[in-house]
């Protein structure tokens, strides 16, 4: 046996936002597609949301939100909008735990090293937004209870951006969005779990426990069965939501349960979290998180009240926070990641382009929204002022990195078209096989081919003006 060749230097020669490996390449593709679907029906239900409580039919809007449903004697009589924001969202949170699970076993949180860049970034574009927050309102003497309210990011809502913008955003790009809009994601759950919860019923919260508890001996005997499961996920997120602690955190807990790497002696291609994802995310992203934007962006917009979100601090934190904390904080995060792992930004990219997706990760709709009732739910005026900051702070961070993004996309649509190219239709791109003698021997034998074809087409193109050129 040969010795091993001697591995590099810690950190030297690592590229920062380098390109996908194929498989990787391949999930996030699949990933994004779908969270863009969501993205546009999500951004169609805000827009309906705003049109239907500022026309004459706005009552309408809000008979229909406030209205009660629900078993009473279970506590769980709750209006509409709560049923979307307690119940629909923790479906959301359900395919956000088997992503997280997923980027931890088998995706880029998997190494250490490679988990450092996004955990950081995401970490630095929740601190800086926090602490905008704060600053702006010590200074103008608001509420410090909204300071987590612009901390997070709306994958979904940012992809349909890109979509609408039609921007050709390398692969590497969207990954690093989608691996930092999870990382977000886990902070945001931890952030609802602990600063959120009060007044807690330890008897519901006890019988939670002992569901997840079922749940997860369970999977791990293999039991199958959407009928067990479902209503056993039921009666955990009643539990769950009686406790006190926010029922979404039952959503995550579940999610997270969920094995989410093959096993190949038993022939499996895909993970059974795979599985359940690629089942329950078209219906996170295409009915839970849109019914929850329809019923909780409501809110009376008009000339006068967008003006008073700039002259309220805890308004005007929330913009700055969303706007100006997430692209610092993100952009700072990675270009101290780089720093100080000795890693260099990919030949590809350049750090403006760091810094037009951390300014596109400024779009919190959802979760922001969501905190935003959790953290102001004692004063229904400042929580619709507050959703009315938390959208228009989202429309001002789109705008801006639309813009940023636009500049350079001559430059994406170049790395984009390379990624894609399969000039020897194999379903395989060019650029994953270039380092293979089969397929420089592939790409030969076409040339070789097509070269052949052009002399044929020549001959038979020259013998024919040969003819036309002799006697009638």
């Amino acid at each position: 046996m040969s010795a091993p060749s001697p591995s590099p230097a810690p950190g030297r020669n690592r590229k920062v936002l380098g390109r996908l490996s194929l498989p990787e390449r391949t999930f996030v593709t699949d990933a994004l597609r779908t969270e863009t679907v969501g993205g546009v029906l999500l951004l169609a239900a805000a827009i309906a949301a705003l049109i239907w409580a500022n026309t004459p039919i706005r009552e309408s809007y809000e008979s229909v939100r406030d209205f009660h449903v629900g078993p009473a004697s279970l506590g769980l009589d709750l209006s509409i909008e709560h049923w979307a924001a307690d119940g629909l969202l923790a479906v959301f949170f359900f395919v956000a735990g088997i992503e997280l699970k997923r980027e931890m076993v088998a995706g880029d949180l998997r190494d250490p090293r490679a988990a450092a860049l996004p955990v950081v970034a995401a970490l630095c574009g929740m601190a800086v937004p926090a602490l905008v927050y704060t600053l702006v309102n010590v200074t103008g003497g608001g509420s410090l209870d909204g300071w987590a309210v612009p901390t997070a990011t709306d994958i979904a809502f940012a992809l349909a951006v890109l979509a609408v913008i039609g921007t050709s955003l390398p692969s590497a790009l969207r990954a690093f969005l989608l691996t930092l809009a999870v990382v977000d994601d886990l902070f945001a759950i931890l952030i609802i779990a602990v600063f959120f919860t009060e007044n807690l019923n330890f008897a519901a919260l006890g019988g939670a426990a002992a569901g997840l508890a079922v749940f997860w001996l369970l999977l791990r005997r293999g039991v199958h069965g959407w009928y067990l499961y479902v209503p056993l996920a039921l009666v955990i997120w009643g539990l769950m939501y009686n406790s006190g602690v926010h029922a979404t955190i039952a959503g995550v807990a579940m999610g997270l349960m969920l094995r989410c790497t093959t096993r190949k002696d038993e022939g499996e291609r895909r993970s059974p979290g795979e599985r359940v994802e690629h089942l329950v995310r078209p219906l996170s992203a295409g009915l839970a998180v849109p019914l929850f934007a329809l019923f909780s962006a409501g809110v009376a917009v008009s000339g006068g009240a967008l003006g008073e979100v700039f002259t309220q601090p805890e308004t005007l934190g929330v913009v700055l926070g969303l706007v100006v904390g997430k692209a610092v904080g993100i952009f700072g995060g990675t270009w101290l990641t780089a720093r100080f792992t000795r890693a260099s930004l990919s030949d590809d990219l350049a750090w403006p382009d760091v810094f037009a997706v951390s300014s596109l990760a400024g779009i919190g709709f959802t979760v922001s929204l969501l905190i935003g009732e959790l953290a102001f739910a004692g004063d229904k005026a400042l929580t619709d002022e507050v959703k009315a900051a938390v959208l228009l702070g989202s429309l001002i961070a789109a705008a801006l990195s639309a813009v940023l993004l636009k500049v350079r996309n001559a430059k994406y649509r170049r790395l984009w078209e390379d990624e894609e190219r399969d000039d020897d239709l194999d379903g395989i791109p060019d650029i994953y096989e270039q380092d293979n003698p089969a397929y420089h021997l592939r790409m030969a034998e076409i040339h070789e081919r097509k070269a052949a074809e052009h002399r044929r087409l020549a001959e038979v193109t020259g013998g024919a003006s040969e003819e036309n050129d002799g006697p009638a």
